[in-house]
């Protein structure tokens, strides 16, 4: 049956092309990758831009109404989010995806997509095979989804099965389909199997030639890897910056210097924007061939470093002549590898580098090693360490003082503060933050009045904005309001967003909506972009039950285009990066991670602990 409205055939009414050019103003979600879709009907207009389950559910819901939940278009868009988006929804897919009389091959291949992305390859594959036995259409991407699925599955990946299959539904010369096959046998194995494939090839595209080169170079067979890039030259098919990366670490096996000099002039030539990764791989190749200097050029010119940028030069340095990177390359490495919690690749240095001898451990280095191992977690190498150190400067007190405070160890934290005290070093004013950090987090009022205090009339030291936040939030926990308001109104200065921001949460915490109310106001008077202050004045009202008022702020955040950051973290587990979303359940052990978190949670409420309500 076709669907009336939904798509535009010729000009569109004025009206509807007035609410049209309306929804294409806002930014086309992640999810939505379709960007020659032009859809006319209101409710589906709308579809096209959501960027929330709740949002969602409502739209879901008119289209239930409005009776276009039984056709498969709309249908198929709204199963599209549940599949695609970040983070998916696919338990709420799977319920629309029964309610779909006739599903298509994009809806199968949607569903096949979404447990790929949600780490659940068995549930894609079963979808696959689900499509085979009702003898379902598909189509190459079905086997493209499919393969990717058996390429996720550890144990008796049914590939092979997969690849019979396309050969007898007529599709294994199908290019997607070939390039897909190439793939899983490259990364899979056996290698001749993917070779097999690719020669069977009809056609052939860059990412053919990239993938197969690619397996070349994973597999330690560089000359193999190098004969078939000039071969794909032959052919007139341009590499891309993925073929350059693969024939670079081919070239950084072999240790062929001029071979890595002529394929950085073909990267120059070519006219590609080159990418970190391709950046990365350069220096890298240059270091394994010997060549500091051409490694150096690289990296000094590239205008953004990671931590891989950082490593490979590092490696360079190590490799030729046996350079021994100054203080100040491994300190900077030490500060990326805090802000992204790569607490392996610390460890790594410190091992290669200060176990081995390689280099000397200065104060300063000493430092940075202290502040990386406490922001990735690891509180009890940081102490180690800092009280192995036979010299130590304000910074170093500094650092585990911060450290200790962060990671909730209160009395540890004030003892090495009494501690420092003793010595010939006078505190400055970091100390003091993670002094009054200290005592904010154990709770510790009449201590943070006295250090507060201690600042100016001991140590001279004038208290900045950030000290005066540590102490409003310290007062704000234990219901001291009326101090909090009294601290920020006798401010020297005028006081910033952490000042107001600390009274905003203190009367979150205590339900004080007036005086609430006022701290949210003069701080969107300072950071009107700020989607936290939005967010915490929501809770404030939401506390009081005021849900008028928390209508009148979630429009004020969208009439101001503010959008609240979904919250996340991030943790290394065996050099693997493991990212979580707030109700997450994408990932492949969520049912244990909240199974333990359950159990954690459990006895937090035995102790006493009762968790604040959120909006």
């Amino acid at each position: 049956m076709p669907y009336p409205d939904l798509y535009i055939s010729s000009a569109p009414p004025p009206f509807l092309g007035r609410l049209l050019r309306f929804f294409s103003a806002f930014p086309r979600p992640k999810w939505n990758s379709n960007r020659n879709l032009v859809v006319t009907h209101p409710i589906l207009s709308i579809m096209e831009s959501c960027d929330s389950m709740a949002h969602l559910k409502q739209i879901q819901a008119r289209l239930t109404t409005a009776g276009l939940m039984s056709h498969r278009f709309p249908a198929s868009r709204v199963l599209a989010f549940c599949a695609l988006s970040d983070p998916s929804d696919m338990a709420h897919a799977a319920l629309v995806f029964r309610g779909i009389s006739s599903p298509n091959p994009y809806i199968w291949n949607t569903m096949i997509r979404g447990y790929n992305r949600a780490n659940f390859p068995l549930s894609g594959f079963s979808c696959f095979r689900r499509m085979v036995c009702d003898r379902v259409e598909m189509d190459g991407r079905s086997f493209v989804f499919v393969l990717k699925s058996c390429e996720q599955l550890s144990e008796a990946s049914p590939g092979e099965g997969i690849h019979c299959v396309a050969c007898k539904a007529g599709f294994i010369s199908h290019l997607l389909v070939g390039n897909g096959l190439v793939r899983f046998y490259a990364t899979q194995g056996p290698l001749a199997s993917a070779r097999r494939v690719f020669d069977a090839l009809s056609e052939r595209d860059v990412v053919s030639w990239t993938t197969m080169i690619d397996g070349y170079s994973e597999s330690r067979k560089p000359h193999e890897a190098l004969r078939l890039f000039y071969q794909m030259l032959m052919t007139g098919t341009q590499p891309n910056d993925i073929t350059f990366i693969a024939i670079l670490s081919a070239i950084s096996q072999l240790g062929e210097l001029k071979f890595g000099r002529l394929m950085h002039d073909n990267i120059g030539r070519s006219g590609i924007d080159a990418s970190i990764n391709l950046l990365n791989a350069l220096v890298d190749m240059y270091g394994k061939c010997g060549s500091v200097a051409d490694a150096k050029e690289v990296f000094d010119d590239m205008p953004i470093k990671d931590v891989f940028s950082w490593t490979s030069m590092m490696s360079a340095y190590a490799k030729c002549a046996h350079v021994k990177p100054i203080d100040a390359t491994l300190v900077s490495v030490l500060s990326a590898c805090a802000m992204l919690g790569c607490l392996d690749l610390g460890r790594w240095i410190y091992e290669h580098y200060i176990d081995d001898k390689m280099i000397r451990l200065s104060v300063k280095l000493a430092n940075a090693f202290i502040d990386m191992y406490a922001k990735c977690g690891d509180i009890a190498e940081a102490a180690k360490l800092f009280d192995e150190m036979p010299e130590k400067d304000v910074v170093s007190w500094n650092t585990m003082i911060l450290a200790y405070a962060v990671h909730g160890y209160s009395k540890e934290a004030l003892f090495l503060f009494e501690h420092m005290k003793n010595t010939q070093l006078m505190p400055d004013d970091i100390t003091f933050v993670g002094v009054l950090s200290a005592c904010c987090h154990g709770g510790l009022v009449v201590e943070g009045r006295r250090h507060f205090a201690d600042m100016k009339s001991i140590f001279g030291i004038e208290p900045k904005g950030v000290h005066y936040a540590c102490l409003i939030d310290l007062f704000g926990k234990f219901g001291l309001l009326k101090e909090a308001h009294e601290l920020v109104r006798g401010m020297p200065v005028e006081p910033d967003g952490a000042a107001w921001g600390a009274l905003l949460n203190a009367c979150r915490m205590q339900g004080n909506v007036e005086l609430g109310k006022f701290a949210g106001e003069m701080l969107l008077g300072l950071e009107p972009g700020d989607s936290g202050i939005y967010v915490l004045m929501a809770n404030l009202y939401a506390t009081r039950r005021e849900w008028d008022d928390v209508k009148k702020v979630r429009k004020m955040m969208k009439e101001r285009g503010v959008k609240k950051t979904p919250g996340r973290s991030s943790i290394e587990l065996d050099g693997k990066f493991h990212d979580f979303h707030v109700a997450d359940v994408s990932h492949l052990q969520s049912k244990e991670i909240y199974a333990t978190l359950n159990n954690i949670y459990t006895q937090l409420k035995i102790e006493g602990y009762v968790p604040q309500t959120k909006c």
